[in-house]
């Protein structure tokens, strides 16, 4: 009897889909669903979980992967757009395939080692990023950038949104690897470019996926502009579809949250960066909350981020700011905020309970949450439809030392001649 593609991990503790916790015997199947174990079930392997918490995976809503390639001090303390127009993008004039490849893997490596199985990506040479994360046996939805400044992969737009159609129609709902449109930004992108890309999107049943009011100089430049703020002047062109992605979102009025909300926006919150690239503010999350806005989390690049993808790490500032900024210490406490930084996981991590970090326990053996978030833990094993990413604390599917090695001698290259 049984499920002989199960997992069973016993003598564990199990946090579900509602953060109930379930002691004992359990088993994780292949589909990503979990079940209590009666120990006689036929599985696939059995594992100790005495010194383990299982939980769902979390989900990066905003990265640049490839940009690992980028994490480096050659732009630490510059202002956002003296980081952008001085360090990345006559950085980035030079980015091939090739480096996109060795950056995405890196970055798939890291994900994989801090517990994170998906990852909403925004950057060059889409393709390449989706067949490193399909072969790493990661989910994402990959997004190809589209501007109207020129791009190391496009002479233009137009050329962009022509690969990105071809990507879409290529995307099935069983993918672990869909494709979207990385439109960058309402100032990167003309009325045109963001109209275009929307019907494309409609078109193929896409997802967008864009910067919004990030800064204070971005709100006002489009209000001088276009007489609206970002997100007033992306409604009036009817550019959002349903699952758009907006990154940041933190200087916004009231009205263009609840905008938000009546087009089924998905907000990423990218507490990090915004503060890392001194931003002035980040998403506030009561006015979102209050309206019904999904809020996730993202770690943006690791440009401009903490230097990584650790979405522990991420989600630990994400709680703190915004109880320091509402003055407010009752807002997202660690089970909430855990949600937030695993919602629609289908995926499974162990975490590492023999790890100074997860102790005390508690006297009720309820710390565990509240640990990882606030203090970070070991992932020891990383599930993804029934593939083991990682166990016992080395990741499978992927040659970590070989990554390192391949990045080491890339940065050289990359970099050479950039002071």
């Amino acid at each position: 009897m049984g499920d002989d593609t199960a997992v069973r991990y016993t003598n564990t503790v199990l946090y579900d889909d509602d953060f109930n916790k379930i002691v004992g015997d359990v088993l994780l199947h292949q589909d990503g669903t979990w079940s209590e174990s009666k120990g006689d079930e036929d599985v696939a392997e059995e594992i100790d979980g005495s010194q383990r918490v299982l939980t769902r995976s979390l989900q990066n809503w905003h990265t640049h992967l490839a940009m690992q390639l980028n994490a480096r001090d050659f732009s630490d303390g510059y202002p956002l757009h003296r980081w952008l127009n001085e360090a990345i993008f006559p950085t980035e004039a030079r980015i091939t395939p090739e480096y996109v490849r060795v950056g995405a893997s890196a970055a798939a490596a890291e994900m994989i080692r801090t517990g994170s199985t998906f990852a909403a990506d925004m950057y060059f040479f889409p393709s390449v990023t989706g067949e490193v994360l399909i072969d790493a046996g990661l989910r994402g939805l990959i997004g190809g950038p589209v501007s109207d400044a020129a791009l190391p992969s496009h002479d233009d737009a137009e050329s962009a949104l022509a690969e990105l159609d071809q990507l879409l129609a290529q995307n099935k709902d069983e993918d672990l690897v869909q494709y979207a449109i990385a439109t960058h930004s309402v100032y990167l992108c003309s009325q045109e470019t963001l109209q275009r890309a929307s019907d494309l999107a409609q078109r193929r049943n896409g997802r967008l996926h864009i910067h919004v009011s990030e800064t204070r100089q971005e709100v006002a430049d489009c209000k001088e502009a276009n007489g609206l703020y970002p997100v007033e002047y992306l409604d009036s062109l009817d550019f959002m579809q349903p699952g758009t992605i907006f990154a940041h979102a933190s200087w916004v009025k009231k009205n263009e949250i609840r905008i938000m909300a009546d087009q089924n926006v998905t907000a990423v919150h990218c507490p990090s960066s915004n503060m890392k690239l001194a931003c002035g503010g980040t998403l506030s999350f009561p006015p979102y909350r209050d309206a019904g806005v999904d809020v996730r989390i993202g770690t943006d690049g690791a440009a401009s981020s903490g230097n990584g993808l650790n979405l522990l790490h991420e989600a630990r500032l994400a709680s703190l700011v915004q109880r320091h900024d509402h003055w407010d210490s009752t807002l997202l406490p660690a089970q909430e905020i855990f949600k937030m930084a695993t919602k629609g996981s289908q995926d499974w991590v162990a975490w590492d309970l023999d790890d100074i970090r997860m102790r005390p326990l508690g006297r009720s053996n309820n710390r565990h949450l509240a640990n990882l978030i606030y203090n970070g833990g070991e992932c020891l094993d990383v599930w993804v439809n029934g593939r083991a990413l990682r166990k016992n604390g080395v990741t499978l599917s992927l040659d970590e030392k070989n990554i390192i090695a391949e990045l080491d001698d890339a940065v050289e290259s990359y970099y050479e001649g950039v002071e």
